[in-house]
């Protein structure tokens, strides 16, 4: 390693934040990236631990040894190109994901993990800024074309990944713009859409085709899910006129609460919010404009997703935000040596809950309450206790006896995850489903991401389920192999 003694030497150093106060006003970033003093320090605390959990611990399996010793090597050009080997998107990744690299670093068991993300985010920052990043069109063409459905990040990383193959590769997206969720569900003050755009020009570079405004096999879909489509293609076209067809089209069928009052105005599916708030930063035209101004919110979900609304409402003046979770309250520390490497569940506070809002826990909601013009006025609910069972360990709930009360909100938002993708795109490409409504498609061997459809592959959430953006780029990149290695065996053939 660069300095064999850092990780004795140096105290982990978080990115600067924006302070609250100033922050709440407005819906950009609001994080200041490490300056190159700052990483070279922090890239000197990754220690010659020998096994590299960071890398086994990543979806990408990104290097993160090497490229901490070239950035304190001051190499930083190659610190780049090691990180774009493995990550088509780090500026994404060192945004959003939950680092699960540094979890499993092996100075996380007894001290502080390396800022792996940090440095990610300074490596990636400093290449655009230096003119390294660049198209990388294939030298050839393999007179092969793929069609891939879904331009979010499994679709953008597989799109990538074969144009840089040679083949001529086609997104097609129900929405006006390219990003899928990366675009219309994650906030602007985590993620500036100006990143995706920039993308975006240099997979079309590269020689990437993006179909906006195309819903494949159905043009209405079913609540909760998004779509701006003007015009829908029949599966059956792109079957004749592509060699493949990747299906990336993420698990947007939200989890929904069927209790009594769901019908009332007010409430809505935290994917009908968002998308809202950044339609109208974008200058787009929102399909409802929904906004918490002067309203008592109330978010059902304790997830990312009901954090990213609570940022939200705070950004839009919301009177009161509370974020209810139906499971207990984590705890706030937990044992090493019966997690480490893997991911704890442990108390956790995000930068949207820093700026405001509650939380409480164990909470079951049982109905909405109606105003008398049919608006949702607030919600009945009953407090959970949880138990684990002796022998399977699995978490039970009962509802408290006489634990029944009543929660003001004139706007309601659902976060309570996504169960499966949008069943009737599935449907009109006859690819059957698992036990939980996802593209069913082989995880291993040589049928890895292949459905029951001949020459179609599914990838990301709609195969996996709900999981996080890293997770996805690496289900498009493996993808990509797969779809490269079927059509080498069709030229053989």
């Amino acid at each position: 390693m660069g300095k064999i003694t850092g990780f004795m030497e140096f105290e982990r150093l978080e990115q600067a934040h924006e302070p609250v106060k100033q922050r709440k006003t407005h819906f950009r970033e609001f994080i200041t990236p490490l300056n190159p003093q700052q990483a070279k320090k922090q890239a000197a605390r990754c220690m010659d631990c020998g096994t590299p959990f960071c890398t086994f611990s990543c979806p990408l399996n990104n290097v993160a040894p090497e490229f901490n010793d070239l950035i304190y090597n001051e190499k930083w050009e190659e610190a780049y190109r090691v990180l774009a080997a493995t990550n088509n998107f780090p500026e994404f990744t060192s945004r959003v994901c939950p680092a699960l690299c540094e979890n499993g670093c092996v100075m996380n068991y007894t001290n502080v993990a390396m800022g792996v993300k940090s440095i990610e985010r300074a490596i990636i920052t400093n290449a655009w800024n230096q003119g390294w990043v660049k198209p990388e069109p294939a030298a050839g063409s393999r007179e092969k074309s793929v069609a891939v459905i879904g331009s979010g990040p499994a679709g953008l990383a597989c799109a990538q990944q074969l144009a840089r193959k040679g083949y001529a590769v086609t997104v097609f997206e129900k929405n006006k713009r390219p990003g899928g969720l990366l675009r219309y569900g994650i906030p602007d003050f985590k993620l500036d859409k100006s990143l995706i755009d920039r993308r975006i020009a240099q997979m079309e570079a590269e020689g990437v085709r993006f179909n906006c405004g195309t819903s494949i096999g159905i043009k209405e879909h079913p609540d909760g899910v998004w779509s701006d489509a003007e015009r829908v293609i029949d599966p059956q076209e792109l079957l004749r006129d592509f060699s493949a067809v990747v299906l990336a089209i993420g698990s947007e069928t939200p989890r929904d609460l069927k209790v009594a009052g769901r019908e009332l105005k007010g409430v809505h599916f935290a994917m009908e919010y968002l998308p809202s708030q950044n339609k109208i930063n974008a200058d787009e035209a929102a399909h409802k404009e929904i906004s918490a101004q002067d309203k008592k919110v109330l978010i059902i979900g304790g997830g990312d997703t009901g954090s990213d609304c609570l940022g939200t409402a705070i950004r839009q003046g919301a009177s009161k935000v509370l974020q209810i979770d139906l499971g207990p309250k984590p705890p706030e520390t937990y044992d090493k040596s019966s997690v480490w490497p893997n991911w704890p569940n442990v108390y956790r506070v995000s930068t949207s809950q820093e700026e405001g809002g509650e939380r409480a826990y164990a909470i079951s909601t049982t109905e909405f309450i109606s105003n008398k013009k049919g608006s949702v006025k607030g919600v009945k609910a009953v407090r959970l206790e949880w138990t684990s069972d002796p022998i399977t360990g699995r978490r039970m709930k009962k509802e408290i006896p006489g634990s029944e009360f009543e929660i003001e909100a004139d706007l309601v938002l659902l976060a309570m995850g996504f169960v499966q993708p949008s069943e009737p795109v599935l449907k009109a490409f006859g690819v059957q489903t698992d036990i939980r409504g996802n593209a069913k498609a082989a995880y291993e061997g040589v049928d890895a991401f292949k459905t029951n459809v001949p020459k179609v592959f599914a990838a990301g959430d709609c195969r996996r389920g709900q999981s996080l953006v890293v997770r996805a780029l690496a289900e498009g990149r493996r993808c990509a192999e797969a779809v490269d290695k079927y059509l080498e065996e069709e030229d053989n053939l």
